[in-house]
């Protein structure tokens, strides 16, 4: 299929607030001609996210048509604007005049000759005039970012959070795009490498802002985008730690079980076991709690579905579970009456068996973390009409 009878319509969509006396200048510079000379058509639309100021009217006067999203965020005024855009090929920047949107024609040709569907532009790889970029995120925030997105979701990406990006029509529409905020630039391209779309990146110049305050919030934003990758990334932020606590714990409580351990001067005993207990109860947690999550996350569509889920669906009934749970308590509780009973049999008398009752509770905690966990695991796997 050729370029042209593929692609005939060109959406650039820009959100903008309070963006007056630069979002006009913005506008002006998209280079309508040469997208013309390559046979497409353009549709500018400025997303005004309730701006108090005249930015829909200056947009107006450019002949971009105008619609507000009155809530606040960078994902929402995107997804208003992705909702209204009709192109076949979507291309995102700022209004504040610090992308290079005179380069559409040349940004955009690696979807044109059919390689691609999703194009970030690369503000590291490129150049960055004096002033347009703090150090802080410079050479702190985004590759630090970035590296973490590169690790969790195996990509190859240099500057993850750069907003000029274009994508197919095709393309956007298999991603289930939700957020709201700043976070929204990294969700995008999670769910552009889970749909395994084909993704490039290419170098752009970034300028420094016009007569425009930035709307960034370094570390709130920062954070946010942190928060949405770890949620999106349940091995790591649960079942890595949960093997690592339960691995570490388990294997001290048992190990001092037997007998205390002595390093040196040092002699460890009761104490040390009652940390391993913690440590095996916390892990536990969260291993139970990476289970639903996970369970939850596949479900609803938003990761993979791996070998791992499908052997815990097969296996890891809600029957299995309480028949482990209540084991796990039953031995607890015999250990329990042993203990009592050698009380009496010692006349009420104190007992030096605090190790094997940080054993027993330890045991059946788990089995009540275990059954009740099964129980909201079954209720996850309810099937609802329709689903």
């Amino acid at each position: 299929m050729e370029t042209k009878d593929k692609f005939s319509l060109i959406s650039i969509v820009i959100p903008a607030l309070n963006e007056e006396n630069v979002v006009g200048k913005t506008l002006k510079s998209i280079d309508v001609e040469n997208l013309k000379k390559l046979g497409l058509d353009t549709e500018i639309i400025l997303v005004d996210n309730d701006s108090i100021d005249n930015t829909a009217k200056e947009a107006r006067q450019t002949g971009a048509r105008v619609v507000y999203e009155k809530n606040h965020g960078y994902g929402n005024a995107y997804l208003r604007g992705f909702k209204e855009a009709k192109g076949d090929i979507i291309v995102m920047g700022d209004a504040d005049g610090t992308y290079p949107l005179d380069e559409i024609s040349e940004f955009i040709q690696p979807i044109l000759k059919n390689n691609v569907d999703f194009i970030i532009g690369s503000r590291l790889k490129g150049n960055i005039q004096k002033g347009a970029m703090p150090w802080l995120h410079r050479y702190v925030g985004n590759p630090i970012l970035t590296s973490i997105m590169n690790f969790l979701f195996k990509l190859n990406i240099s500057d993850a959070h750069c907003g000029m990006r274009a994508i197919t029509k095709e393309a956007l529409q298999k991603m289930n795009l939700q957020t709201t905020g700043m976070e929204f630039a990294t969700e995008m391209i999670v769910e552009a490498a889970r749909r395994d779309l084909r993704i490039t990146e290419i170098p752009i110049e970034y300028k420094p802002r016009k007569n425009s305050k930035a709307k960034l919030a370094s570390f709130r934003d920062g954070w946010r985008h942190l928060r949405f990758m770890l949620i999106y990334s349940p091995d790591y932020l649960y079942l890595f730690p949960g093997l690592l606590f339960t691995g570490f714990g388990f294997f001290l409580m048992v190990l001092l079980l037997i007998q205390p351990i002595k390093v040196g001067v040092i002699s460890l005993s009761m104490h040390p076991m009652a940390i391993g207990s913690l440590f095996t109860l916390l892990g536990t947690q969260i291993l139970l709690t990476w289970m639903n999550v996970k369970y939850y996350a596949v479900s609803g569509g938003y990761i993979k579905k791996s070998r791992m889920i499908s052997f815990m669906c097969r296996h890891f009934t809600l029957e299995r579970a309480i028949l482990i749970g209540v084991t796990l308590i039953g031995i607890g509780t015999a250990l329990g009456i042993l203990i009592v009973r050698k009380w009496y049999l010692a006349h009420y008398r104190a007992l030096d068996e605090m190790k094997m009752v940080v054993l027993l509770v330890t045991l059946m905690v788990i089995g009540s973390q275990i059954v009740f966990s099964s129980f909201f695991l079954s209720v996850l796997r309810i099937k609802r009409k329709g689903k």
